[in-house]
């Protein structure tokens, strides 16, 4: 039994306190209030969020106070919210609340190293969002529970309740709000889970880094002999699915943190995307969805509730949450040594990026920074040309100081612990869409495999002349002509306009961030 809790220090009178409820009760609770809510015939619990299916980037504020003022990286991620106008979303929230009959509250830690982690209360309606925060965070045991205290950090989910369009600031009847001076984010307006998710990430990104600890958007891994790896990427480069190695124990699949100690996990659960699972292709995920399972805006057969994950009627964006201990090869504690391989991953639909190359220091800043992949340009009859598509540091959105900074300490750190930096291209080989091919699954995991054993660090490497980067020259299980792309087009003059036009979109894009930056991340960028 919890322990109970009166939340009237925030200024909310509900006495139904429902605090950290196991997920057996959760589901009862869920099946009772939440109508949409249901049991799938693997075990998870499926529910709706509601008319948003995903964040919501443009209505997330940052508030302007002088005490972090020029900390922040203000532009489109850090959209700036008055003080007063934070105060009027935080009642309306607390109001909302005080018209209830009962509020969900889960307290838990964010962080596994107990020497940074996070102490976080979320306060919310749903039976459905409890479950989620007792997934993502980590949780406590009952001791740590009785003793939990006052929290760091209080998140007051109100999403069913929507913002007032009235008050400053506001373009939508969602608000997505952080205030670090009070440690608190309100949110009205969306029921997405993954809001709660990456408000914890948000803050973590603003304080781990005056602990002089680095916050990162990746996959982490380690294998038998201690050996970490990192992994950058953003969505549809392989992230997870490389990551996830049966040869090597899974540390975390989304948010970590390097510190003077290590690696740790921000999480003690995942939040994987389920469109298009199988059993074949994701079979740790696969065996993931089951009880204590969230299964979120999924389509299933009414009689059998036999999930359809390849529907999109409600979403493209269909998510899993579960505990990271339901992955069968997960490091528990979720900590690892400092990483001896950084692996940048991106998905060039133009072809022109080679399947494997070596980063210098200021090269792995300049391609943190860049955070590219690309991707088919949308749906419309005729469009086939790719697109570049940047997120400085592989999680633009999560972001609060200068993409610089996360740079910065991220090759500091490196140097400090002799890592080495890869960009790996899981994209296209022999041209650009439509006439190339993707690189297989088994020649990638043969190049990360080849990194992993140490194979790569003494081969012959040539210098590609537009982006400076070191190409191996062998890779054990790779096709040599592979290597080197402009070898596999069959227009090779093609693929130096593809690349030089490439290259400008790369300059083009960090445009915005040079002013932040040292020369020396500047010059690593291509020519």
């Amino acid at each position: 039994m919890a322990t109970p809790i009166s939340l009237e220090p925030y200024g909310i009178h509900v006495e139904d306190i429902r605090r950290n409820l196991a997920p057996p009760t959760l589901y009862e609770e869920a099946i009772h209030y939440d109508k949409q809510a249901a049991i799938s015939d693997m075990g998870a619990l499926i529910v709706r969020s509601g008319k948003k299916t995903g964040r919501s980037p443009s209505d997330k504020r940052i508030v302007d106070r002088p005490e972090s003022h020029d900390e922040i990286w203000w532009g489109p991620v850090n959209l700036p919210l008055d003080d007063h106008a934070f105060e009027i979303n935080r009642q309306r929230a607390i109001d909302y609340f005080n018209t209830l009959d009962l509020l969900y509250v889960i307290d838990g830690y964010a962080g596994w190293d107990p020497k940074y982690r996070l102490k976080a209360r979320i306060i919310c309606t749903r039976p459905y969002h409890a479950l989620f925060m007792h997934n993502m965070l980590i949780r406590p045991t009952e001791e740590e529970l009785a003793n939990f205290g006052q929290p760091d950090f209080v998140v007051y989910n109100a999403g069913k309740f929507p913002a007032n369009l009235h008050t400053e600031g506001m373009t939508s009847d969602t608000s997505i709000d952080v205030c670090f001076e009070r440690n608190e984010m309100v949110i009205l307006g969306s029921q997405y889970a993954g809001e709660m998710k990456k408000g914890i990430f948000t803050v973590m990104h603003y304080l781990m880094p005056k602990n002089n600890v680095l916050s990162m958007h990746c996959s982490a891994n380690e294998g038998k002999d201690g050996n970490v790896s990192l992994f950058f990427g953003l969505s549809g480069t392989g992230k997870t699915t490389l990551s996830a190695d049966p040869q090597r124990h899974l540390i975390g699949d989304d948010e970590h943190c390097w510190s003077d100690d290590g690696v740790f996990n921000i999480e003690g659960g995942c939040y994987a995307k389920a469109i298009d699972l199988s059993e074949e292709k994701e079979p740790e995920i696969w065996n993931a969805i089951r009880f204590g399972t969230v299964l979120e805006n999924v389509i299933y057969d009414p009689l059998s509730h036999k999930v359809d994950f390849h529907s999109t009627a409600i979403t493209q964006n269909t998510r899993s949450s579960y505990p990271i201990e339901y992955i069968p090869n997960a490091k528990i504690p979720c900590m690892g040594g400092h990483p001896n391989h950084v692996i940048f991953l991106t998905y060039d639909a133009f072809g022109v990026l080679p399947p494997v190359a070596k980063l210098s220091p200021a090269q792995a800043m300049y391609h943190f920074i860049s955070g590219y992949t690309a991707k088919v340009a949308g749906t419309e009859v005729g469009v086939t040309e790719p697109e570049a598509t940047f997120s400085a540091c592989f999680g633009a959105a999560f972001l609060v100081w200068h993409p610089g900074k996360y740079a910065e300490m991220l090759a500091d750190k490196m140097k400090q612990h002799g890592a080495s930096a890869w960009l790996v291209n899981t994209g296209l080989t022999g041209g650009p869409y439509g006439k190339g091919e993707r690189m297989s699954l088994k020649l990638t995991r043969a190049i990360i495999d080849a990194i992993h054993s140490g194979s790569l660090n003494d081969v012959a490497t040539q210098p590609d002349p537009v982006f400076g980067f070191e190409v191996p020259t062998h890779v054990p299980g790779v096709p040599s002509e592979v290597l080197t792309p402009r070898n596999t087009w069959a227009d090779p003059e093609a693929y130096d306009q593809a690349q030089r036009n490439l290259a400008a979109r790369f300059q083009k894009n960090f445009e915005k961030y040079a002013a932040g930056c040292s020369q020396e991340i500047i010059d690593a960028g291509p020519r």
